[in-house]
């Protein structure tokens, strides 16, 4: 037993880490009352719905597009239909099997499924994260600096030990540079990349500036871009599966206390872009059961490396 506990341990913070989430969610649903959210909910036309789901696809377009895009300037073949089939794979086992399996362990099996090398797949995946990351540093600023009052109390700037940050930031960017070795070769893959991710970050917020039209907010599209690159950053952190009730409490936290529409609406708002999320995975379905027979035959005894 102790020795599964050991086994375990970073599961059972993240597991233990999303229960108190969740359950801080109902918390603020039981705080604002259930009829005030389905009001804010009913307030939303179908075509409103449409019309933001229909941009997280794009948004979820733009993904595969950038991972696509670092597997052919890495040397792999692959196809975009491939890349479009092994990354809706990754983002269903991520929303629905987040506590047997990653995403990213998805890809790589699929990849290495389908004959592409495991080095140059796992690098890709790497730098596919990285990317992300880097890139949201650009509009963080627009969410930061509005935001700096509410997240950093005027009492606490002075106690910030900057240089340790700096230390970090110095020792991410030197591992960042390793990793982007193969490509720094090839700097119109990493710019494409880029682009993508920008691509992403966009209609991920337009279907944001929906809903939160739709649910009779008034926010800035620039405000929404920031605060959503700081609710990303925060769900980096592992204390949760995938970011579950994580995401949806900064994002509830964000936009009520900094973007100043209510709770309620900004806690419909965090739900249903999970759930927009979850349904646009779902074409991963049809292809997860053959990855997953894969692995299972990869780690039977007598499977050959």
């Amino acid at each position: 037993m102790t020795d599964w506990l050991s086994d375990n341990r970073r599961f059972l913070l993240r597991f233990i880490g999303t229960l108190l989430a969740i359950g801080l969610i109902v918390l603020l649903v039981r705080g604002q009352g259930w009829d005030e959210i389905m009001a804010a909910f009913k307030q939303i036309s179908f075509l409103q719905i449409l019309l933001a789901f229909l941009f997280i696809l794009l948004s979820r377009f733009c993904v595969i597009t950038r991972w696509y895009i670092l597997l052919r300037s890495g040397g792999v073949r692959v196809s975009f239909s491939e890349a479009l089939a092994l990354t809706f794979t990754g983002l269903f086992s991520s929303n629905f099997l987040p506590t047997t399996i990653g995403g990213d362990v998805v890809r790589l099996a699929g990849a290495m499924q389908m004959g592409y090398d495991r080095a140059v797949s796992l690098a890709s995946l790497v730098a596919d994260r990285l990317i992300g990351a880097f890139s949201m540093l650009f509009v963080l600023p627009f969410g930061l600096i509005p935001a700096w009052h509410v997240l950093v109390p005027a009492s606490a700037v002075s106690t910030l030990a900057l240089p340790p940050i700096f230390q970090k930031g110095w020792d991410f960017i030197k591992r960042t540079l390793q990793t982007f070795s193969l490509w720094l070769r090839k700097p119109w893959a990493l710019v494409a990349a880029l682009v993508c991710t920008w691509g992403h970050v966009l209609f991920t917020c337009l279907a944001i500036a929906v809903l939160v039209s739709a649910l009779g907010g008034h926010m800035s599209f620039l405000l929404i871009v920031g605060l959503w690159s700081i609710a990303y950053f925060v769900t980096l952190i592992p204390i949760s599966i995938n970011g579950f009730g994580v995401q949806e409490l900064s994002l509830t936290f964000l936009f009520s206390r900094v973007g100043g529409i209510s709770t309620a609406v900004a806690l419909t708002l965090a739900v249903l872009i999970r759930v927009f999320y979850m349904i646009a995975s779902l074409p991963g379905a049809v292809y997860l059961p053959a990855i997953l027979s894969a692995m299972d035959l990869e780690r039977e005894p007598g499977s050959k490396n």
